[in-house]
């Protein structure tokens, strides 16, 4: 991807905080990450809209059922992750 260089202006501490973790030639690239996440969230936020525009509202009750599957699926996967240390602890 062809890139250009582009001035902005942020908070001293913020940069100089994201400087020391990634180092100066690692600034750009996180900065460039930040960017692409923030966009992503942008368009979700516009299917949301689009899609309440379209549907409705998501009702309590929606957000409650989803809510307790994505409960379901997390407790889901941590007992397959334990089951599988489990396992590999046996067989090491």
């Amino acid at each position: 991807m062809a890139t250009k260089k582009y001035t902005v202006t942020l908070p001293e501490e913020l940069a100089e905080e994201i400087r020391h973790e990634v180092g100066s030639g690692g600034f750009s690239a996180y900065v460039t990450r930040a960017i692409e996440r923030q966009r992503e969230q942008d368009r979700l936020g516009e299917l949301v809209t689009w899609l309440e525009d379209e549907h409705g509202p998501v009702t309590e009750d929606e957000l409650a059922s989803a809510e307790a599957e994505r409960r379901d699926f997390e407790r889901h996967f941590t007992e397959q992750g334990a089951a599988s240390g489990e396992r590999r602890r046996r067989a090491g």
